[in-house]
């Protein structure tokens, strides 16, 4: 079998027709940079798909290359809302046909109900403002619903349950975050599994990680900081996340153990927001 390439993002297909059309124009890297008013530097990167051309960049290639508004078009599907760090995921994530993601402190941004991604949000922005919260909501929402399409990537999910009895945004924001999940389990949207905090140490104790594998390219593992990101394609980096997915998901609790775990945790923060509740 061949090896298999890498996955292909939005951003690198707009780079390699850029420089297709450059080609059939006759003109070299240097010849655009000079007709756009831009250093070949940056063609070569726009071409790689490590860098967006601006807008008025776009319109400018237009002219240059004959193309009728085309790539200043396009630019406006590949404009994203997300941290710089994680725009080429949020491409990756739509192209994927299987998705093994692990919650540590926090629920997975796919998973997030919007009371609770608004929670989230609020506490890495201090100074926020309400239409930019907004924003950022309603662009987590859009890459939720990568899960209610027919042809839905299979996704496996590995909670800490740590991350289910923070009080993220409040007991009511917890409760219902947790419903939804356990809903979207029983409806054979998602693999559930708990890691317990009685497990103890395991594989995944350093933090998030996301893969993503695909039907015709190479996989590709995602890990996330404090304000950062990495996208890893090394063949043996790769491999070794799954291994250590595949450790922590033998040591957490069974699907139908972790769908009650889940339900049972809602519940107790729902008793929490009614203390004074009589039976």
């Amino acid at each position: 079998m061949g090896t298999k390439r890498k996955p292909r993002t939005p951003r690198e297909k707009y780079g390699e027709e850029l420089r297709l059309r450059r080609l059939a124009a006759g003109l070299t890297q240097e010849a655009l940079g000079e007709l756009i008013v831009c250093s070949p530097t940056l063609i070569s990167h726009y071409e790689a798909g490590r860098r967006l051309p601006s807008p008025k960049d776009a319109q400018r290639l237009d002219i240059a290359l004959g193309t009728d508004g085309f790539f200043a078009r396009w630019l406006e599907d590949l404009d994203t809302p997300f941290a710089h760090y994680f725009t080429m995921v949020a491409e990756l994530e739509r192209e994927a046909t299987e998705i093994r993601q692990y919650g540590a402190a926090l629920i997975p941004g796919l998973l997030q109900t919007k009371a609770y991604s608004r929670a989230v949000f609020e506490a890495y922005r201090p100074n926020y403002r309400a239409e930019e919260l907004d924003e950022l909501i309603v662009s987590r929402a859009q890459r939720g619903k990568l899960l209610d399409q027919p042809s839905s990537p299979v996704a496996w999910t590995l909670l800490d349950e740590a991350a289910l009895r923070r009080c993220v945004g409040g007991p009511s924001v917890m409760a219902e975050q947790l419903h939804k999940i356990a809903d979207m389990a029983d409806a054979g949207r998602l693999r559930l599994h708990v890691l317990t905090l009685a497990a103890g140490a395991h594989a995944l104790m350093g933090g998030m990680l996301y893969l993503l594998s695909f039907a015709d390219a190479a996989p590709v593992a995602y890990v996330e900081g404090h304000r950062t990101g990495y996208l890893m394609d090394d063949p043996a980096l790769v491999s070794a996340c799954h291994n250590s997915y595949s450790l922590a998901l033998g040591d957490a609790a069974p699907l139908r153990k972790s769908v009650a775990l889940v339900r049972a945790i809602a519940e107790e923060h729902e008793h929490a927001q009614h203390p004074t509740h009589q039976h």
